[in-house]
């Protein structure tokens, strides 16, 4: 049999078994067409994420914790929170019958242009890129930069619009007990949020796809028990400070906290365009996030190295913007990061970008493990 015509059978199966709500393999809008056999489009960004140096790299980020695998390596990093984010968001999506190749492919990318040290890392890099006029540094628009342009050596991966819609649309710290997918959304849109979100302005971006409106929750899910948990094997709270509305509405570790919440988002949303906790349920969450807030995120413990890791940002950007501009080629940032950009040895990267984008860049991509050695290494 032909093997555009095995492919075509094969979608079309899968996108009868899903339901009206769910995003088609035939749905699929990419800008530059390509042929990818045997695999749905969706199914040909997953595995391009699965297999970039960025998604490599997350094994080596702070999820919440520094250095955790230094000195724990149980407790969560950057991959376990993306892992833990697919397979949640997979175990509802199959369910509700969506797109579980979209699911994936947004899930697993998510998270891509996150800096080293999690979100402090990028406070630091947004008031570096602040500082130089550059608009600031968030961390699901620069996901959406590594996607776009900076992976594959600077070509890009080519990601369709709903798995690049998903990535960018994904972050949602504020509270919500329903998300709903944005009809007609196209890229101006995109360009739009990113425009007024580095300008500062109060931008909010919500997914065009229900899959994507499922991650944007899931996210939230695959972190709040497992931080918690994390929290009390270092000693930064104990189970027992956990809310008495946390525990009964939701339960006391993490393994209940997730099976309570994926069961309620199916019965919520099962048959609706929307994804949807109970108002009960969605007030323990809100509950949880503000503890975790107050005696985890901004507990002073965890966070006593955090102005040296400050300090660190700004030496090392100050340090290689100045190797940029005065062509140091023999120095790391253009040995690990510039010359790899391309087959120009990064030439073209380096016209069309200033040394501060570039090193900006190259501190974003950075592990824990990485940035510190480079730090050690230039400063003592």
């Amino acid at each position: 049999m032909d093997e555009k015509i095995f492919q075509s059978g094969i979608l079309s199966q899968e996108d009868s078994n899903l339901s009206n709500f769910a995003t088609k393999n035939d749905d699929a809008q990419r800008k530059v067409p390509i042929d990818h056999p045997l695999r749905g489009p969706f199914a040909r960004d997953r595995d391009h994420i699965l297999y970039s140096g960025a998604f490599r790299r997350y094994i080596g980020k702070t999820q919440v914790i520094y250095n955790t695998a230094s000195f724990d390596e149980q407790l969560a990093n950057r991959s376990i929170h993306t892992l833990q984010v697919s397979q949640i968001a997979r175990s509802i999506g199959k369910v509700l019958r969506l797109n579980l190749d979209l699911i994936e492919a947004i899930a697993l990318g998510h998270d891509l242009g996150h800096a080293p040290f999690g979100h402090d890392g990028e406070r630091f890099l947004q008031e570096i890129a602040q500082q130089h006029g550059l608009g600031l540094f968030f961390h699901n628009v620069h996901s959406l930069r590594v996607v776009d342009q900076l992976s594959d050596a600077n070509r890009g991966m080519n990601l369709t619009f709903q798995v690049r819609d998903g990535i960018i649309s994904h972050d949602g710290e504020i509270n919500e007990v329903v998300v709903k997918p944005v009809k007609g959304k196209r890229e101006k849109d995109i360009q739009d949020y990113i425009y007024r979100k580095k300008r500062g302005e109060q931008a909010i971006i919500f997914p065009a796809t229900l899959e994507g409106c499922l991650v944007r929750v899931t996210d939230s899910i695959s972190y709040i028990g497992q931080d918690f948990e994390d929290a009390i094997r270092i000693g930064l709270v104990k189970k027992s400070d956990l809310p008495i509305k946390v525990k009964e509405g939701l339960g006391d570790n993490n393994s209940a906290i997730i099976n309570t919440l994926v069961h309620d988002i199916i019965t919520q949303s099962y048959g609706r365009n929307e994804i949807k906790y109970s108002r009960d349920i969605s007030e323990c969450v809100f509950q949880l996030k503000k503890f975790n807030l107050q005696h985890i995120y901004e507990n002073k413990l965890l966070k006593r190295e955090r102005e040296k890791i400050k300090t660190a940002f700004f030496c090392l950007f100050n340090h290689f913007v100045r190797e940029v501009k005065e062509n140091k080629v023999d120095s790391i940032v253009f040995q690990e990061w510039i010359s790899n950009r391309g087959e120009d040895r990064g030439e073209k990267y380096l016209s069309e970008y200033t040394p501060e984008e570039v090193v900006i860049d190259y501190l974003a991509s950075m592990t824990d493990r990485y940035f510190l050695n480079a730090y050690y290494n230039i400063f003592q």
